[in-house]
């Protein structure tokens, strides 16, 4: 066990983060179970607590009575310097026991700036960061989250990806773990790597080696070994009523991020946004039932004393149910002052009766995302949402006492000109003179934010080119001069952060080595502003020969290989093309969940179907 000292936690700042011990958090004994399972989020203890997969893995494996799961998180710089000065090796927070003892160390992605903490808390923890490397006892190191559907660029430190949704799989791993071990782990740890990729939704990187051309471009991936799938699918919950899932959420002794109960009204999302991976990834929708959903808001809430709830989903507002479910929960909690929000809400599904009902016990700002500026560029990449949808909502907002709304848009999609970037201001000046409209006078408060466009894999923009960053920076100056009214606040994202996502978002195998250069330069904590470094990934490109303009800044053709493509969330490369093409047009795609089915191939390949409740299906 770890020690940790009065002095040692008086030194750091919120030491809370890393003394454990908080109500609902597990504690077993090592020597009492057969399995012992560390996860974490590479971030700090108040964003990785925030993570709802994480939340729901840690209490499903801690109801295995062979498997303990504990979790750690990145120490923020102060405790990582006091760790490194004091040799204090990577804990975690249930037993303070070194994470290089534990049989597994499994990471969520959720986006590719932690790349570099990943390889901080190896170094940490003293677990060799290339896989390769690892001796027949070291800790196997896991992957998962949203990233996994392109994680060649950190493939070579990890010993194995779980692919989709880990309610099931991760089971099964620990299962075929706890066997293997009592057999006396016969042909070692490379033998283990082979018996899981036999495992559905596992993808073990070393038994693929990726080849290039001439030309060095990537032009397919071998098989090294019988034993791994041509193809690895993602795994999914077929219905979400009879999955496991959290009751008991740990109770953080500080602020989090989400600092609330999060109960998951459905999973996927079939709107079709062409940016969005997670809309084509997810898919497809498969609701909960109200009396599922019921029954885990009640067992939640009793569990953790919480007075504030969060219904969330890529779309919440689309829960076919919601209307009902909202009445039922303010019933079943009625007099204990818990409030419900929403998080995502689409102007199109937006009810202000519903909102007004959910905020009764604290009223809170709105936020849409109409992604963008101009109706044309909204069609380009299928939001099918209208400047009237925006309109009536915020009217009805702006009539029943609201004056605060957040606005979510994107800069640089394909096909952008300058008069899509001016139409952000002009809409955004349309939401103040309507507020002005219906109450005589001024006072509302309009909050833009405007993120970088990142190409994703397994979108129709993953043939896309990424603008330059002195091109982002330029419709940047070019918003901020169009925005003129002292009503509307304009905050946007650093595009050198962006840039450097679109690298990795798309890159190779051969990008390993970088960011295992720019750790070794000094970067970490990539997605925090004041602790971006761009010059330590600028130098590592350079040391190494690498263009990021390769990865980042060309026009994929339609037949080129890309490096992810070995795994698969089940969408095909056939309907994204077709969604790329009908994007140029401006043609917009139907919800498969209201119409006809649109062909994007997930339903038949992965065995699985909608879950609709208010439909029936």
């Amino acid at each position: 066990m770890v020690s940790l000292t009065p002095d040692l936690l008086q030194a750091v700042t919120k030491p809370a983060r890393y003394t454990g011990n908080e109500w609902n958090s597990s504690g077993k004994r090592h020597e009492d179970v057969s399995c012992t399972f560390a996860f974490s989020m590479p971030d700090v203890y108040e964003v990785g607590m925030s993570n709802l997969g994480l939340k729901i893995l840690y209490e499903i494996l801690n109801r295995r009575e062979d498997t303990a799961a504990e979790r750690v998180y990145a120490p923020w710089v102060d405790m990582e310097a006091e760790m490194r000065e004091r040799s204090l090796p990577l804990f975690s927070l249930e037993t303070r026991t070194p994470i290089r003892e534990f049989d597994f160390l499994g990471f969520s992605l959720q986006y590719e700036m932690i790349y570099t903490n990943v390889l901080n808390m190896l170094d940490l923890a003293g677990i060799p960061l290339w896989a390769s490397e690892r001796s027949e006892d070291e800790t196997f190191v896991v992957g998962g989250g949203p990233c996994v559907y392109n994680v060649e660029p950190v493939a070579d430190f990890f010993d194995l990806f779980v692919i989709g949704e880990g309610e099931e799989v991760l089971g099964e791993l620990v299962s075929l773990f706890v066997a293997w071990k009592k057999e006396g782990r016969p042909g070692g740890r490379k033998e283990f790597l082979r018996r899981a990729a036999g495992i559905s939704g596992i993808y073990v990187p070393s038994l693929y080696a990726p080849c290039y051309d001439a030309g060095g471009n990537f032009c397919g991936m071998e098989r090294l070994d019988e034993a791994a799938p041509a193809v690895v699918y993602k795994r999914v919950m077929r219905d979400m009523d009879e999955a496991e899932t959290m009751e008991n959420p740990v109770v953080p002794y500080i602020d989090i991020v989400h600092d609330r109960i999060m109960l998951e009204l459905f999973r996927g999302c079939s709107r079709g946004c062409r940016f969005c991976q997670a809309g084509m990834a997810y898919r497809p929708v498969r609701e909960r039932s109200k009396e599922k959903l019921r029954l885990l808001a009640r067992k939640m809430a009793d569990a953790t004393g919480y007075d504030e709830m969060s219904l969330t989903s890529l779309s919440s507002a689309d829960y076919s149910c919601l209307d009902g479910l909202v009445d039922n929960l303010m019933e079943d909690f009625a007099g204990e002052q818990v409030s419900f929000s929403l998080p995502s809400l689409r102007i199109d599904s937006f009810s202000i009766g519903l909102a007004d009902r959910m905020q009764q016990v604290r009223k809170s700002g709105l936020t849409f995302a109409p992604e963008a500026g101009t109706q044309r560029m909204r069609d380009v990449i299928n939001k099918g949402v209208t400047e009237e949808n925006l309109m009536q909502a915020v009217s009805a907002a702006f009539e029943k006492g609201w004056k605060s709304v957040k606005l979510y848009f994107m800069l640089g999609l394909p096909t952008e000109t300058d008069e899509d970037i001016i139409g952000i201001a002009k809409l955004a000046k349309k939401v103040v003179d309507r507020y002005q409209e219906i109450k005589g006078r001024r006072g509302a408060k309009i909050t833009i934010s405007v993120s970088c466009f990142v190409p994703k894999a397994f979108t129709p923009f993953q043939w896309a080119a990424q603008d330059s960053l002195a091109e982002f920076e330029r419709k940047q100056r070019l918003l901020k001069e169009n925005i003129r009214d002292r009503s509307i606040q304009f905050n946007y994202h650093d595009a050198r952060v962006s840039r450097l996502e679109g690298v990795l978002a798309r890159g190779d195998r051969r990008l390993s080595k970088a960011v295992f250069e720019a750790w070794k330069r000094g970067a970490k904590f990539d997605g925090w502003s004041d602790q971006f470094h761009e010059e330590y990934w600028l130098d590592a490109f350079k040391a190494l020969n690498v263009k990021p303009e390769y990865y980042n800044g060309r026009e994929r053709g339609r037949e080129e290989k890309f490096p992810w493509e070995h795994t698969s969330p089940g969408v095909s490369r056939a309907f994204l093309w077709t969604e790329r093409e009908r994007s140029l047009r401006g043609e917009l795609t139907p919800d498969c969940r209201r119409g006809s089915c649109t062909g994007c191939a997930v339903c038949p390949t992965l065995d699985v179907r909608v879950i609709d409740r208010e439909a029936g299906k």
